[in-house]
């Protein structure tokens, strides 16, 4: 189903990382600039807080780790997006790794983490996203002494691939539990067995480990990516053969060999030898001990994951015997998947638990045992195809989205259990509670000893604040929802709440990964986006600000998405897709023109007042059409980025004001403004390097929208705020907030001020708000200018319920562009159901906040909502409304 994974990263950093402007290439910050420019930059001048937009999940979870000596003490890790760490008492996760800078993106993808049960204050995180060029630096291990508030690193001499094939075998880093200074960490590429004997200080080579490993998902991929070989997969102690403060003697580890997969040491390190008897064919993706019982169990697959595997085995092996058992719940014959997840209950050990991850058709599976793997029972069985029985129900209403809105025919159902199921974990203190990753979330279950009394289980997410989306696009029109999104993976979403969860991503077309996105300036309803998908139309378009889509026709040869432009007012649309050259339409793209002028490839933008114009950038020179994007002229300016790695957007209101954003650091890089549609640029002094570019609303006292921008400004790399057309820029952001690359997407809220909504590539969307409130209204929501008036009328009551209309009217004289409406319930009243607004409650308290489609209210004009609620006692109308700051006259 997701398989784009490995996608999402690449494509997100493709323009940088393949066209020569990777965050790499970047200089170290800070440092000081020694610059002659006459910009003037305030470094964390103003103090901003950083949050989400709530998506909740959205990328692979390869990797969970519980702590095994104080409860409620859990980790999570991902490949391209950083490490949480679970926090009981909200049921939440809290971001690790956000600190890690724009020089060393790839530490925001996590290998493999580990917990110290000696120290539980103690955890460790493997970090390095790529093993080949694509990868600027060399891996690394990050300690803890806080639990991962704060972290300390030792730089390796070779890569590590968080999101590499393979990412789901592990954990590759494991603290000795007896000797907790003792740590091992296995190497991709060859590189092999490395140990620590300083708490991860520092590391050296185990030279007497015999077997690197070999196995290469692709050897014909020239790249680097799939024929990496993936080297050193686990790393497993046995605890029982070791007492507190000395060296835990017999350690297991899992090597990427189909015919040596499972090696031991039973002298503490020192000598290595070849597990006798185990069986071949497969690689071991998991190892796990229960020390209690003897046994080290083996999930394996034929292949590296996490997405391939079309066999599997679980084997059993005694640590005392040396007896091979194959435990496996079905004959090979009948696998089409790998085992991947596996866990043990430290409560109950005879209890083990398994996964086949890359069942992808119809839905992952879970197998349960009690009795060491003599027996199975699977989270679901078909009664007679293709109907199925479970043993559990899904709850997906915290994040409704995980159904994809999909509508499948049996045996398929939705939502699934999961893809991609490598993470699988059954809490050691707690039997009834478990977590596991899959490709899209974590789920939960909190009941799951009903599993064995017959009983049902129930599913749910557990990864509130657990954000995983690549963003490749953001916009914040003028009305409407305050953000609309492009993501890798699961394709973007409408928020008409920051703080909530979507109901669900962009559907008809349901792109997997969404690469461009636009609205009309002076139209805000109209909104386009274009993406990928593997078959159908790569185009859709909104009418109603992107609440409902429907989808356009591609031009032929279309293969991406590309980008895409929408005129200002809507009427026309330009766009830049993979596959064939740049094409204009008229209306909503039922069918396409060529354009002319402009080479194929290019990114495209619209003017924000003129529907005619259009600008095109590519390799260097940038490109203008007046006609509405049928023909474009080239540019005569020069001195602009040579390569592709650049982002420009015209301001909202004033034609022919056009700003550009990129380059590298080989060449032209930097900040451009042009006031004459792009005939003429000229580069901000001051401005050394800089990947966005966004418009917010305008500071109190300012005459030009407020730019925001990731740059690197006065030798310092971070998000950067000008309110005075770029004469001056304040860093808004701090060291402990980079969240590694952020050179896809940045804009301003034009209705807030101050607000930034900030792309990551797996961190999902950060935005932030400042706490200078002389700036324009400190980051609230401005109110319209005008008097109103409200007529409040119940229309129907009965016994403890009824229903009212509200019809507010504009009584001023300037129209509204977004209203909010409050007032208090005399009884106490609750609303149950609000229909044509979005509406809020706390106690009595009630607001009632516009729709994308009633925004705007004219002169004289009224827009109406209503609903229904509940009473008790009494249920006396209302006679005091509120628009904002201003009280209504009340009817």
């Amino acid at each position: 189903m997701r398989r784009t994974r490995i996608l999402t990263a690449l494509l997100a950093l493709a323009a940088g990382l393949l066209a020569g402007t990777p965050p790499a290439l970047a200089a170290d910050a800070p440092t000081a600039a020694g610059s002659t420019d006459t910009a003037q930059t305030a470094v964390a001048a103003d103090t901003y807080t950083w949050k989400n937009a709530r998506i909740d999940g959205g990328g692979f979870v390869p990797g969970i780790v519980f702590n095994r000596s104080e409860k409620n003490l859990a980790y999570a890790r991902t490949d391209i997006g950083g490490a949480y760490r679970w926090t009981e008492s909200t049921k939440s996760w809290t971001p690790l790794l956000d600190s890690v800078g724009w020089d060393e993106w790839g530490h925001t993808g996590v290998v493999s983490l580990a917990s110290d049960s000696v120290d539980p204050d103690k955890v460790y995180a493997a970090v390095g996203t790529y093993t080949n060029s694509w990868d600027p630096t060399n891996g690394a291990v990050l300690r803890s002494s806080d639990r991962g508030a704060g972290w300390q690193k030792a730089d390796l001499p070779f890569k590590l691939g968080g999101n590499m094939p393979g990412r789901g075998m592990g954990e590759r880093l494991a603290v000795d539990p007896n000797r907790n200074s003792v740590l091992y960490l296995g190497a991709p590429s060859g590189k092999g067995l490395w140990r620590s004997t300083d708490s991860g200080a520092s590391w050296s080579r185990v030279t007497a480990f015999p077997n690197a490993g070999n196995y290469v998902q692709d050897a014909t991929d020239t790249s680097g990516y799939a024929s990496d070989n993936q080297g050193i997969v686990w790393v497993t102690f046995d605890e029982s053969t070791g007492t507190k403060g000395s060296t835990t003697q017999t350690v297991y580890v899992g090597v990427a060999d189909k015919d040596n997969a499972v090696y031991r040491s039973t002298d503490g390190g020192t000598t290595w030898s070849r597990l006798a008897g185990q069986p071949t064919g497969c690689l071991a993706h998991k190892g796990v001990l229960d020390a209690a019982n003897g046994y080290l169990y083996l999930a394996y697959s034929d292949k590296g994951g996490p997405y391939d595997g079309g066999k599997g085995r679980l084997w059993r092996y005694a640590t005392g015997s040396g007896t091979w058992t194959d435990i496996s719940p079905v004959a090979e014959a009948d696998t089409y998947y790998g085992f991947g997840g596996l866990t043990v209950d430290r409560q109950h050990p005879g209890t083990v638990m398994a996964t086949a991850y890359s069942s992808w058709w119809p839905d992952t599976q879970i197998f349960r045992s009690t009795d060491s793997g003599g027996t199975w029972t699977k989270a679901w069985d078909y009664t007679s195809y293709p109907n199925r029985s479970n043993r559990y129900t899904m709850d997906v209403s915290s994040v409704p989205w995980l159904t994809f809105g999909a509508n499948p025919a049996p045996p398929e159902q939705t939502p699934k259990l999961g893809w991609m199921t490598e993470a699988l974990e059954i809490d050691p203190f707690d039997s009834a509670r478990m977590m596991y990753g899959t490709g899209a979330t974590i789920y939960g279950i909190e009941n799951l000893t009903d599993w064995d009394g017959g009983g049902t289980f129930t599913v749910e997410p557990m990864v509130r604040g657990l954000e995983e989306t690549a963003v490749n696009d953001l916009v914040s029109p003028p009305s409407g929802a305050p953000l609309l999104s492009a993501l890798g993976d699961i394709g973007g979403f409408r928020h008409t709440d920051l703080t909530k969860v979507p109901s669900m991503m962009y559907t008809s077309p349901n792109l997997t990964t969404t690469t461009g996105l636009d609205y009309a300036e002076t139209n805000p309803n109209t909104v386009v986006r274009v993406g990928d998908l593997d078959s159908g139309p790569h185009i859709g378009f909104s009418t109603d600000n992107g609440a409902n889509w429907f989808a356009g026709t591609d031009p032929s040869s279309v293969t991406g998405g590309g980008t895409v432009a929408a005129a200002s007012d809507g009427s026309r649309f330009v766009w830049s897709p993979s596959g064939t050259g740049v094409q204009y339409t008229t209306g909503f793209g039922t069918s396409w023109s060529a354009s002319s002028g402009i080479p194929a490839g290019a990114r495209v933008e619209s003017d924000r007042a003129d529907p005619k114009t259009f600008y095109g950038f590519k390799s260097g020179t940038f490109y203008m059409s007046s006609d509405g994007g049928a023909t474009f002229t080239a540019s005569p300016a020069s001195g602009l980025p040579s390569g592709d790695s650049v982002r420009f957007k015209a301001l909202p209101g004033t034609k022919g004001d056009v700003w550009l954003a990129g380059g590298a650091s080989d060449g032209a890089y930097g900040l451009w403004h042009s006031t004459d549609g792009g005939a003429t640029f000229t580069r901000l002094a001051g401005v050394e390097q800089a990947d966005t570019i966004g418009f917010g609303k305008a500071a109190t006292g300012a005459s030009y929208q407020t730019l925001y921008t990731s740059a690197k400004i006065g030798g310092v790399r971070g998000i950067f705020r000008s309110t005075d057309k770029g004469a001056t820029w304040t860093r808004i952001n701090d060291d402990a907030h980079q969240w590694g690359w952020t050179g896809a997407a940045i804009t301003g809220d034009p209705r807030v001020y101050g607000r930034v909504y900030v792309s990551t590539n797996g961190r999902g969307i950060v935005y932030g708000d400042t706490s200078d409130t002389s700036g324009g209204g400190g980051g609230t929501d401005p109110a319209p200018s005008g008097a109103c008036a409200v007529t409040y009328r119940i229309t129907n009551q009965w016994s403890g319920g009824f229903q009212a209309d509200v019809t507010l009217t504009n009584t001023g004289t300037s129209a509204w562009n977004g209203w909010t409406l409050g007032w208090t319930f005399p009884d106490g009243q609750r609303i149950t159901q609000l229909w044509n607004a979005d509406p809020t409650q706390d106690g009595a308290a009630v607001t009632a906040r516009n729709v994308s489609w009633n925004a705007a209210v004219a002169p004289g004009s009224s827009v109406g909502f209503g609903f229904t609620g509940s009473w008790t006692g009494s249920n006396t109308r209302p006679t005091s409304f509120r628009l904002d700051d201003r009280t209504c006259t009340a009817t």
